[in-house]
């Protein structure tokens, strides 16, 4: 599994352990500052006791990255620009990593010790942005090409969407609650149950669903956020060892064939709308031709791109078999294209129903560069889960007592995590990145606010700002660690 450390000179040996660290170091915190959120209401409730309860959550975490599968995973490595992704080598890969890390563990850090349930997906996300602006100003590119907006947009409106959709949807589920059973002891706090009936723990039904849906919560947190790590592992061991992680060394024949035919069938496509998409990607008689020497990821070398990726996979069904030095070559073409592909699926030109097939063809063609080996998944799961049995009492205890005036009730945490589940669940199905925190955080004060509970405005003012912070701080952090790196070590 490990044979290609043997192959390293014992520097780039170090540096790749200490970046690994550095990812599942991320991934610890992350755990314990964001999982706090998913055992706030069963601890807070007493619905499970503390340590059984983290433990718990721990191992359903585990569970949801090893099934989470890989589509958030590569949303946050696409931030990036594809031209930094192919053409980083191994020192500037390791200052990208390092750089963006440092700056989200230290944000995380902060935030989890004054007690803030601020956001690591909004930390992570400042953070590779604030990589991609600072190579742009090094690199003397253009500011709007340092980074891949359109998919920061997209994750940006899936960020600022769900704390939204969060707190209305969990305030529509307790007022729905309350009208179905309105004097129901689900609507007591934890001490309004102990005085009434003596009784510690929730109502028999009211406690399963809390346990239900705070594991479900764990679950779809580890699926979601446990991607994140599984990406910027990735981008490590592509950055260092790209021979062996730039294609999936593993894949059948059956997947390689997949890519050759995606990538004969999208040069079909682009020339049947010749008429409409001809001069966009020069593929005309008067096009170019050839590749040249530097490779450069550009539209109008979409035909030389699709002609020297069918050479290189000609007669190829085992990526092994492949000459070290042509594997990263062929991960370049089957980005560009992806990448060239996307931006052709937003014209105005082609139909829905041609979009769809474009859409089906990316998927082929990063088959066999989406992807992640089992002990990746495993390590970032492991990392996870530990972290969550981890440093948790100080965001329970903002997220029960301190959003609202007062204590919350079983129905408002029942309200709150189910929503929560069910969000961070869709998001994670359409490879969408998203805060546990937030979603979490925004349902709970959905819940004071229909169950007339009022707010603490200066705990809510506390997250607010956390969250309007985030971004701005972890990007300049970011960006201000790349650009000394790189005069350091580049």
């Amino acid at each position: 599994m490990f044979e290609f450390i043997s192959s390293l000179n014992p520097a780039l040996v170090i540096s790749l352990v200490l970046a690994l660290v550095f990812v599942l170091t991320f991934e610890f915190i992350n755990g314990f500052h964001d999982t706090a959120n998913a055992v706030a209401t069963v601890i807070y409730t007493n619905a499970m006791p503390s340590h059984i309860a983290v433990i718990a959550s721990g191992i359903c975490n585990f569970l949801g990255v090893l099934l989470g599968g890989v589509g958030v995973a590569y949303a946050i490595v696409h931030l990036l620009p594809v031209e930094l992704l192919i053409n980083a080598n191994a020192t500037y890969g390791l200052v990208m990593v390092f750089s963006l890390l440092s700056a989200a563990i230290i944000w995380n850090l902060g935030t989890w010790y004054l007690g803030i349930p601020a956001s690591s997906s909004h930390t992570l996300i400042g953070s590779i942005l604030g990589v991609g602006l600072g190579n742009a100003l090094i690199s003397d590119i253009a500011v709007a090409d340092g980074v891949n907006w359109q998919k920061a947009i997209d994750i940006a409106i899936s960020l600022v969407a769900s704390p939204l959709a969060g707190f209305l949807v969990a305030g529509l589920v307790l007022l729905g609650l309350k009208w179905l059973r309105q004097h129901s002891k689900m609507h007591f706090k934890p001490d309004q149950r102990l005085q009434a009936d003596g009784k510690k723990h929730p109502p028999f039904w009211s406690r399963v669903t809390l346990i239900a849906s705070s594991m479900g919560l764990s679950f779809v947190h580890g699926s979601n956020d446990g991607q994140k790590g599984i990406g910027l592992l990735m981008l490590v061991l592509i950055g260092i060892v790209p021979a062996q992680f730039v294609l999936d060394l593993d894949s059948s024949t059956y997947q390689i064939e997949r890519t050759r035919d995606a990538a004969e069938h999208l040069l079909q496509f682009y020339q049947r709308h010749d008429d409409s998409l001809g001069e966009y990607l020069s593929l005309g008689k008067n096009g170019n031709t050839e590749m040249p020497k530097q490779f450069r990821c550009d539209p109008a070398m979409t035909g030389p791109t699709i002609a020297a990726l069918l050479n290189d996979l000609k007669g190829v069904t085992d990526y092994k078999q492949m000459a070290p030095e042509v594997r990263p070559q062929v991960r370049r073409y089957l980005l560009c294209l992806d990448d060239t592909a996307k931006k052709v699926g937003k014209l105005s030109s082609l139909d829905s129903k041609e979009k769809a097939d474009l859409d089906k063809l990316r998927k082929d063609l990063a088959a066999t560069t989406e992807y992640a080996p089992t002990w990746v998944i495993f390590a970032v799961a492991l990392a996870l889960g530990i972290g969550t049995m981890v440093g948790w009492k100080r965001v329970v205890l903002t997220v029960g007592e301190k959003i609202g005036r007062q204590g919350m009730t079983y129905a408002q945490g029942m309200s709150a995590q189910i929503t929560a589940t069910a969000a961070i669940g869709l998001a994670t199905a359409y490879g969408l990145p998203v805060s546990t925190t937030h979603v979490l955080s925004s349902g709970v004060a959905g819940t004071m606010v229909a169950n007339k509970s009022g707010l603490q405005f200066d705990t809510v003012r506390n997250i607010l700002i956390a969250w309007v912070l985030t971004l701005p701080v972890t990007i300049g952090l970011a960006a201000g660690l790349f650009w000394i790196s790189v005069q350091l070590f580049v």
